[in-house]
C-alpha cells in the first residue's frame, strides 16, 4: 500500500471505525486512540488494499483493540480493589492517624483518573519500572511517564498536608518492629 492509498484510506474509514467504536464504548478519546491505533497496524501491516476487504479487516483490528482495553480495564480495577491497607499497631492515637491517613490517600487515590492510579500503585506499590509498566498495559513509555506526573501532582498535594502524621506512624512503627 502506497502512502497516498493509506491516506485515501484512512480518510474514507478512520471517522466510520471511531463512531464505531464510540457506540461500543461511549468513550470519545478511547474511541479515537483505538481507531488511530488500527489504522497505524493496518500501514504497519501493509495491508493490501482488497476494497471492502480490508475495510473489514479494520474494523477487525479496532474491535479486537477496544476488546483487549476492556479486558486490560477489567484487570486494572481488579488489581486497585484488591490493594489493603492494614496496620496493627498497639498505640490506639497512632492507629486513628494511621485510619485518616489511609482515609485521605485513598481520596487522593480517587481524584486520580483510573490510568493515573493504575500506573501510579503499579510503580509504587508493586515497585514496577515505567518500562514493566508500559508493558503490561501495553502503552508507551511516554504515556507512563504522563500519567505518573499527573498522579504525582495529585499525591504532591496530599503529602503536603500529612507529612508530619507519616513520619510519626512511620517512627512508631519502627519502634513497634524493634521491640519484636
Amino acid at each position: 500500500m502506497t502512502e497516498s492509498e493509506f491516506e485515501t484510506f484512512f480518510h474514507d474509514n478512520f471517522e466510520s471505525i471511531r463512531r464505531y467504536l464510540f457506540y461500543r464504548s461511549n468513550d470519545k478519546e478511547l474511541s479515537t486512540d483505538i481507531a488511530q491505533e488500527s489504522m497505524l497496524r493496518i500501514w504497519e501491516r501493509n495491508v493490501k488494499l482488497e476494497g471492502k476487504r480490508t475495510v473489514g479487516f479494520a474494523y477487525k483490528i479496532a474491535n479486537d483493540l477496544l476488546v483487549d482495553r476492556f479486558r486490560e480495564n477489567n484487570a486494572q480495577m481488579n488489581y486497585i480493589n484488591n490493594i489493603s491497607f492494614d496496620f496493627n499497631g498497639q498505640n490506639p492515637e497512632k492507629e486513628l492517624q494511621f485510619k485518616e491517613l489511609k482515609a485521605d490517600f485513598e481520596k487522593k487515590l480517587a481524584d486520580m483518573t483510573d490510568s493515573q492510579r493504575v500506573v501510579f500503585l503499579m510503580s509504587r506499590m508493586d515497585g514496577l519500572k515505567n518500562r514493566e509498566i508500559a508493558e503490561k498495559l501495553n502503552i508507551s513509555i511516554k504515556a507512563v511517564e504522563k500519567r505518573m506526573s499527573g498522579a504525582l501532582v495529585i499525591i504532591k498535594e496530599f503529602g503536603k498536608t500529612i507529612y508530619s502524621i507519616m513520619i510519626s506512624v512511620l517512627v512508631y512503627s519502627l519502634k513497634f518492629l524493634s521491640v519484636i
